[in-house]
């Protein structure tokens, strides 16, 4: 799995011009998730997403978590996070999961975090047509693949 994590003043989803989601303080954090993913993938970013200290505490240095500042997450998935560039100049999707693996491994980490959060998230639609609004504080803005943890 790949996230693109954003350190989000405000952020927003919207489909057919209806917003589905919107947040105030928190992350904004788009998903990409790949055949090989499972639940070991979820757990580890779970984790690793409520913890990171990127927020700043009161002389100003990156020292809080998502968690110590009672923020929100908007997650949205996007599987072209796992474009191949390498040939030609159209990107390939072939290391994206397909749907059927997908939506379950994606719904399954939206409830990790809802859980660890203690509180709902803000979601996109898998598979939609979304406009992503954002406004990046900071800009803080961090990429984490689950395959390179070790």
């Amino acid at each position: 799995m790949i996230v693109v994590i954003q350190r989000a003043a405000e952020a927003s989803v919207k489909i057919d011009g209806k917003i589905k989601a919107s947040i105030a303080l928190g992350l904004m954090i788009l998903i990409g998730i790949e055949e090989a993913d499972g639940e070991e993938d979820i757990s580890w970013l779970a984790k690793k997403i409520l913890n990171l200290r990127i927020f700043p505490d009161e002389n100003k240095v990156m020292n809080k978590s998502l968690i110590d500042v009672d923020g929100e997450i908007l997650l949205i998935s996007q599987f072209t996070l796992h474009a191949s560039t390498k040939k030609g100049n159209r990107p390939s999707y072939i290391k994206a999961a397909k749907p059927d693996i997908a939506i379950p491994l994606y719904e399954q980490m939206v409830q990790t975090l809802a859980a660890g959060l203690g509180k709902p998230i803000g979601t996109g639609e898998f598979g939609a047509d979304m406009k992503v609004s954002l406004v990046n504080d900071g800009p803080v803005t961090i990429l984490i693949d689950s395959k390179n943890r070790a």
